[in-house]
């Protein structure tokens, strides 16, 4: 492989890695914002719940303390109502995995552009060309794609480096092919 080659597959490979991380923080984030929807949801209901209960305790007897609790309640639930009104957390996390398959797709055409760098098999005008067709593709979709949180980060961070969520053995990969594709016969 020649010098410009060789060149060329650095800045990929540097482009490949940032996709890479990418997608995982827009995954990561889905989550994150799906766990927050549900926790709201259930703080939401229990709030109701124990506003109805403590109403009902002061509509069938007496008591002032029930009447402080239920009137606790139920601010604390128009409080989280007033918060969460809004913004919708689980359309905003749907935008997120909207944006991990567009990148997810970006960054399997840039491990194919790698392959064929390694192949050596064509011209360097046209890696070049695949190359800023690649970027191109990758700025329009981050223009779309929601602003990730540092949170997400750091988890997509530990998941690749330690839990290597994207990191195969080849025993891993002989298991999901055919007996005849596998590198272990």
């Amino acid at each position: 492989m020649n010098e410009q080659k060789k060149i060329l597959e650095s800045q990929i490979r540097e482009i490949y890695g940032r996709v890479v991380y990418t997608h995982k923080t827009h995954e990561k984030c889905a989550d994150l914002l799906k766990e927050r929807s549900d926790c709201l949801k259930f703080i939401e209901i229990t709030l109701s719940a124990l506003t109805t209960t403590t109403i009902l305790v002061v509509l069938f007897g007496d008591g002032i303390i029930f009447q402080f609790v239920a009137a606790i309640f139920s601010t604390a639930l128009l409080g989280l109502t007033l918060y969460s009104k809004d913004f919708n957390l689980l359309a905003i996390a749907e935008k997120h995995k909207q944006a991990a398959l567009d990148i997810l797709e970006i960054r399997e055409k840039l491990l194919s552009l790698l392959v064929d760098i390694r192949i050596d098999n064509k011209e360097i005008e046209q890696l070049q060309q695949k190359r800023d067709e690649l970027n191109e593709q990758l700025v329009n979709t981050y223009r779309g794609a929601p602003k990730t949180i540092n949170k997400a980060y750091q988890i997509a961070s530990k998941a690749l480096q330690e839990n290597e969520e994207f990191t195969f053995s080849d025993a891993e990969i002989d298991k999901f092919l055919p007996e005849s594709l596998r590198n272990s016969n």
